[in-house]
């Protein structure tokens, strides 16, 4: 869901996951109003006044990490900050991608907007100047352990500030001399503590928790669809989403899964066709999808709670607090994230566990479907071998699911010896949610070939308008064909939600009831 802002205030306004995404995608506009810039000002007097006192504060006047007994003068100061990018700017592997990236200066902006770091309204205008320019620092993806914040890639992110690291402008990577050269800026020379306040901070994690918020949601919202398609190709039961059976055990989640795929088969003739068969009960693939897609989505829920929070508060360290307190706690440490992340991975890959049991499902035929989803076998192998690269790729996420905030590796001389490894959570929930939307894909492809042979009966109007949608990118397939484009063009569908906004737009076109139904707390927001 899009955000509905035009313009933000970083610091005034609430953050949520669709307003980051918003600004990071150039859609709402960010802003830096005089009221906050009043409260950076004293901030930032406060941490001038403390630079130049007798009284060690962290980062300030002392070093870093386990030279935090070592006294720094103020003349010493503007270099200490300096050097604390540039030694900490350590990451390795494949830079992120760009939005990442971008999100990454997004979050931190909220974040120092709040006026607890000391941070120079000059130094948060060059920041936002990067984004409404859409130049991108390069951010190597490893290197962080989640705790004192995610330290070598926000130090990579604010390179550009000084003049240093890499940036993409116009999908090209240069270095940032040439590019603040061509614009007629030089670089920035940072004052007490600001290069601490730049790389203390959750904000790798918190980027791509933003991100894994929107994908799997589109991933939740889709898999109901493409599961209500595969019970009308499959003749399964409308009865297991009865509303009073699950009033009966009734979590958020699988009340509203129920609900939903009792409306997207809401009219359908595949159903009236078998009302009175013989079949005793469905597979749990089919009538256990409130349960396992309902959980799966109560986990999503948590996650997004908890990175709301996440986006609007003071991840720095120490926290300035007034002229004469600035407190060294732990909020940069990235624990309640990591383990929320590492909660919806495991949702991400239960969601593809049951999509590929359905697909198996799918490939044994009978009840008018055909085995392997095709007349003519034999001679074809029909969807046979969709099958195999779905298990492979269940079988990746499984490996996966492994929680990285279960694990802690000291660093710092032991300063910092426990640590949430949440990056590590956030990149591999990612990759999970990417091998799902492939899964769904596969699903997609098989449901809708299992659903060609209810013709010339037809299912609800939402699901009838979907199928023949894909039919207009894939066709149905009497014969083997090369399947990895048609697996291909429906997994692009899956990643631009397109089953979501058809779902949307059929339901809002045809005034149908139920579309309010699904203004729940389970949109994005």
């Amino acid at each position: 869901m899009k955000s509905t802002f035009t313009t933000f205030a970083y610091g005034e306004d609430r953050l949520t996951s669709s307003i980051a995404l918003g600004l990071a995608r150039g859609q709402v506009q960010g802003r830096i109003s005089d009221a906050v810039r009043a409260k950076l000002t004293r901030s930032q007097a406060s941490v001038h006044q403390m630079a130049n006192g007798n009284v060690p504060v962290y980062g300030i006047n002392t070093g870093f990490g386990p030279l935090c007994t070592t006294t720094i003068s103020a003349e010493q100061t503007k270099l200490l900050q300096r050097n604390l990018l540039i030694s900490h700017a350590v990451g390795v592997g494949t830079p992120i991608a760009e939005e990442t990236a971008r999100l990454m200066m997004v979050l931190k902006l909220q974040a120092l907007a709040q006026g607890y770091s000391g941070i120079a309204p000059a130094t948060m205008d060059r920041i936002l100047w990067l984004l409404d320019q859409r130049i991108t620092p390069v951010v190597p993806c490893q290197g962080s352990v989640g705790a004192s914040g995610d330290l070598a890639p926000l130090a990579h992110l604010f390179l550009p500030l000084i003049g240093e690291g890499e940036v993409y402008l116009k999908g090209e990577s240069r270095p940032t001399k040439e590019v603040l050269a061509e614009h007629g800026l030089t670089p920035l020379e940072l004052g007490p503590k600001e290069g601490l306040g730049l790389i203390n901070g959750t904000q790798f994690i918190a980027a791509h928790a933003v991100q894994l918020v929107e994908r799997l949601h589109h991933c939740l919202s889709q898999a109901d669809v493409i599961g209500a398609m595969m019970i009308e190709g499959l003749q399964g039961s409308i009865k297991p989403f009865t509303e009073a059976l699950h009033q009966l055990r009734p979590y958020p989640g699988n009340l509203h899964v129920a609900d939903r795929l009792r409306q997207l088969l809401a009219g359908s003739e595949i159903l009236e066709d078998h009302i009175d068969c013989d079949r005793v009960q469905d597979p749990y693939s089919l009538r256990c999808m409130p349960q396992v897609h309902g959980a799966s989505r109560t986990a999503w829920l948590h996650l997004r709670e908890l990175v709301e929070i996440e986006l609007n508060a003071v991840t720095d360290n120490p926290v300035v607090l007034d002229d004469e307190t600035a407190i060294s706690g732990g909020n940069f440490h990235g624990q309640p994230l990591a383990m929320a992340i590492d909660y919806a991975c495991l949702a991400a890959a239960e969601l593809g566990n049951i999509s590929d049991r359905r697909i198996y499902l799918a490939l044994e035929g009978g009840h008018g479907i055909p085995q392997l989803l095709m007349e003519d076998t034999g001679v074809n192998s029909g969807y046979m071998i969709l099958q195999y690269t779905t298990a492979a790729l269940v079988s990746e996420n499984k490996t996966l699911c492994f929680p990285a905030s279960a694990d802690s590796i000291p660093t710092s001389l032991g300063q910092e010896d426990h640590v949430s490894m949440g990056s590590i959570s956030g990149r591999k929930a990612m990759q999970v949610v990417g091998n799902l939307e492939k899964i769904l894909a596969i699903e997609l492809l098989t449901a809708a070939q299992a659903f060609e042979f209810r013709k010339p009966l037809q299912s609800g109007p939402i699901l009838n308008v979907i199928h023949e949608k894909l039919r207009e990118k894939v066709s149905f397939a009497e014969v083997d064909r090369v399947f990895a484009q048609d697996i291909r063009l429906a997994t692009e569908l899956i990643q631009e939600a397109k089953l979501l906004q058809w779902t949307t737009e059929v339901a809002e076109s045809r005034q149908l009831p139920y579309r309010a139904t699904w203004e729940s707390e389970f949109e994005i927001y």
